[in-house]
């Protein structure tokens, strides 16, 4: 894994760019701290950090071809680099390495910009053709690996973290507005923009083609694979009917799901496995012990308060497995402690609590191995969340409550949000149902499971109201996309936009501590191959993920593979409504932070009061506006070494 970035050269000459170049590189050190190099020519400013995993010794980057024409920079890996080499070699293409670095060139050289579609992997990567004057970038078809880039008059800027980009005079951080409504309801924007004006992110599956041999035109940018559902009955042991018995689907589940394990086991440096205790990583650790010859190491991530930590079951497996296994504890300091470095490292506000545990581990893991295998993925390919099973229920008791007038189901929304005759959890369950829910997706789907702050709150918090309807118009332009069931439109519109974002904090969190992370479920045949399956075998009555467990059976214990899913807890509620966590509710109230730009005070009072006398469960909100706070105070006003000295230092 590597850090890669580069940009157009300007009027003032290599020296500067030089220099620019190198603050960009020094910004990116994390992501590559074994090997560092520049290629620069009148045109083009191109730098790299290696994090060295295939081919120490011959994996140098930038790297070019045979005659010099073509330099490439890459963060990634393509794991059947090694099968593509004997056909390009017939061609006429000479190799000087193992890495497959090299096989990227000379596919470009080959295919041209169809070479991604021979690639599996992860990857990232920009190719310049000295001699036609073209910059082509890539990005892998789920968006493993991050690229982001600024185009203004006539300038093109890009590199693997955002902050990178603000070491060049040309680009400066400030808020995107505009993505202000979407990040506070779901915590991340899903288009190609970003939370600071101006930089973009290429999108997965997209590829980006920049002239530069004539008057300056913006990228074409074209996306060149999606995930399609095709109909059930084309999978490798269709029956000639058409119709596949439940029998061959799971057969051929484990057999693909084996088959990208095995792939990622390549490696010249010591790997392991982030093991949860939960079914993908508790798999994917059962088959890396049966494929590799030595001890497969293991490490987990817990917390001082047992209730949320899913250690136990981590050990279990571990012990079932007979891994090494390594083990870290995290504590509520701690915990706080690390959030303005973790923020800065994600360059966007923290979504998710989990990217804190992931940074714990991944540094526990950074003491012993280089690479890490994980089980992102299989919940949106295979409806692994209870979301899926709830909402279905929820839609169709929906249809059927939907008979009384509409005056009276409002009535009784209302009743449900303000009655005190319930209590507080009583009021929040019911509100999640179709008793206490609107009728579209995006008050049965979206305000139930995402949104933090839905329009209604956006509306009653922020001094500037939000364009209506723009928070879910990404997720509603996926969901609408096709003729698909409703179980797999939601899937798709997984995938586009929440799969993204967890994938980005795995980036962040292991490349922060400078290991390379894999994710084995995300194999691009394996995704097809869940988009063809059936609904059934992904969501069978109450069973989640259904192929995926069977097709697991006898690889770890049956208590492990059907038990209740519990998503990687955190005891943030317990930590909000302590007294310790004072100095968080100051740091939202500053009256010279982000928030005091956006928010009204008196809103913002009566949130934090609500949760600390409990007559609320505010978390996921005082957790977002927490994090857009610390995010301004890092990147807009300067203070990151003032927030880096400890949130709770004064607790």
């Amino acid at each position: 894994m590597c850090g890669i970035a580069g940009f157009v050269n300007g009027a003032e000459g290599n020296e500067f760019a030089g220099r620019v170049l190198g603050r960009m590189m020094e910004t990116l050190r994390h992501r590559g701290p074994d090997d560092s190099g520049v290629y620069q020519d009148e045109v083009i400013s191109l730098g790299h950090r290696r994090l060295s995993i295939i081919d120490l010794a011959g994996g140098h980057q930038p790297m070019s071809n045979e005659d010099a024409t073509l330099w490439v920079i890459y963060n990634g890996e393509i794991f059947n680099h090694a099968a593509l080499r004997p056909e390009l070699e017939r061609a006429g293409h000479r190799y000087r390495t193992n890495s497959d670095t090299e096989t990227i060139l000379h596919a470009w050289e080959q295919y041209g910009p169809d070479c991604v579609l021979r690639f599996r992997g992860m990857f990232a990567f920009a190719i310049w053709d000295a001699r036609a004057r073209t910059l082509f970038c890539a990005r892998d078809r789920l968006g493993i690996k991050p690229f982001y880039y600024v185009w203004r008059d006539g300038w093109f800027g890009f590199a693997s973290e955002i902050k990178a980009l603000f070491e060049h005079p040309r680009v400066s951080p400030a808020l995107n507005e505009s993505a202000l409504g979407e990040h506070l309801a779901f915590g991340y924007t899903s288009d190609e923009g970003t939370l600071f004006a101006g930089v973009r992110k290429l999108m997965p599956g997209h590829h980006l083609l920049l002239r530069l041999d004539g008057e300056r035109t913006e990228p074409k940018i074209a996306r060149y694979w999606d995930i399609v559902a095709q109909p059930s009955g084309c999978g490798l042991v269709a029956q000639p009917s058409g119709c596949v018995r439940d029998e061959d689907w799971i057969a051929e589940c484990r057999q693909r799901v084996e088959e990208t394990v095995r792939m990622r086991l390549m490696s010249d440096v010591p790997l392991g496995m982030f093991l949860s205790g939960g079914v993908d990583s508790s798999v994917i650790a059962a088959l890396m012990k049966r494929m590799v010859p030595g001890p497969v190491v293991t490490f987990s991530v817990g917390y001082r308060e047992s209730e949320y930590s899913e250690l136990d079951y981590a050990r279990r497996v571990a012990r079932w497995i007979g891994s090494e296994h390594r083990e870290v504890v995290l504590g509520r300091d701690e915990f706080f402690n690390a959030l303005p470095r973790l923020i800065w490292h994600e360059d966007e506000p923290i979504t998710w609590p989990s990217s804190v545990s992931l940074y714990f581990v991944s540094r526990l893991a950074s003491e012993h191995v280089k690479v890490v295998l994980t089980g992102e993925g299989s919940d949106e390919l295979f409806a692994g969340y209870s979301r899926y099973r709830f909402h279905g229920w929820n839609s169709r008791w929906a249809r059927r409550y939907g008979v009384l007038p509409a005056a009276l189901r409002r009535r009784i929304r209302q009743w449900i949000a303000g009655s005190s005759l319930l209590g507080a959890g009583a009021r929040r369950k019911l509100g999640h149902t179709f008793l206490g829910c609107g009728d579209s997706l995006e008050s049965l789907y979206l305000d139930n499971f995402y949104c933090a702050f839905s329009p209604a709150a956006q509306q009653e918090l922020l001094t500037a109201t939000q364009p209506e309807g723009c928070a879910t118009a990404n997720f509603r332009r996926y969901f609408d996309a096709g003729d698909r069931s409703p179980l797999e439109r939601l899937l798709y519109a997984d995938q586009k936009t929440y799969l993204v974002e967890l994938l980005m904090k795995q980036d962040r969190m292991s490349m922060a501590t400078s290991i390379e992370s894999r994710v084995p479920l995300l194999d691009h045949p394996l995704v097809e191959f869940a988009a063809r399956l059936p609904g059934e075998m992904k969501l069978r009555g109450t069973t989640g993920k259904y192929i995926f467990k069977k097709a697991a059976e006898g690889l770890v214990p049956r208590e492990i593979l059907y038990r209740r899913k519990m998503g990687f807890p955190t005891p943030l509620r317990s930590w909000l409504r302590d007294a310790a966590a004072a100095p968080l509710f100051d740091l939202l109230r500053a009256p010279d932070g982000l928030l005091a730009a956006y928010v009204d005070r008196r809103a913002l009072e009566n949130l934090i009061g609500r949760h600390q006398s409990g007559a609320e469960d505010a978390t996921d909100r005082i957790w977002r506006l927490l994090n857009l706070q610390l995010w301004g105070e890092i990147f807009l006003t300067g203070r990151r070494e003032k927030m880096e000295t400890g949130l709770m230092r004064t607790a």
